[in-house]
């Protein structure tokens, strides 16, 4: 790894630790030349399937987009960070597992929809209101009904 701060190839791990429950380890690491102190962190990077949208465009996986998601119907509802994290992650491990190349939009929108629900109702009633598009208020109040029902 290449040193931050004289570009130096020569660097050597001082110490190693597990960081994010588990999903990265971070390390210590001095430059051989400069002496300078830094941190780095590894982790597993993930071959995700390619999302096919409502209108058929391929494109790949972006996780900017799903965290935007999150972040949209979780806003100001008492969810740490860490969770929204979690949830993240567990979110992608599912894709992976399925082992498919491709996977609908649809699919993933419904895979978050079922997160929400167990994180907070309100973000789930917030994210499925814009997500499936409801024309009327009685489309959004059956929804509810089934929320309270379970």
């Amino acid at each position: 790894m290449l040193c931050p701060f004289c570009n130096a190839q020569d660097t050597r791990v001082i110490d190693s630790r597990l960081a994010n429950e588990g999903h990265q380890v971070r390390r210590r690491r001095e430059c051989t030349a400069c002496k300078e102190r830094f941190t780095s962190y590894e982790v597993i990077e993930f071959n995700l399937p390619r999302v096919i949208k409502r209108d058929g465009v391929r494109e790949p996986f972006n996780e900017t987009k799903l965290r935007s998601g999150f972040l949209r119907a979780l806003e100001k509802r008492p969810v740490s960070s860490d969770e929204i994290e979690t949830a993240i992650m567990d979110l992608k491990k599912r894709l992976m597992a399925a082992g498919e190349r491709e996977v609908t939009a649809v699919s993933i929108g419904e895979l978050v929809m079922k997160t929400l629900s167990r994180l907070d109702q309100v973000a789930f009633v917030r994210f499925a209101s814009v997500y499936r598009s409801f024309q009327n208020v009685s489309e959004f109040t059956d929804m509810i009904a089934k929320l309270d029902a379970k």
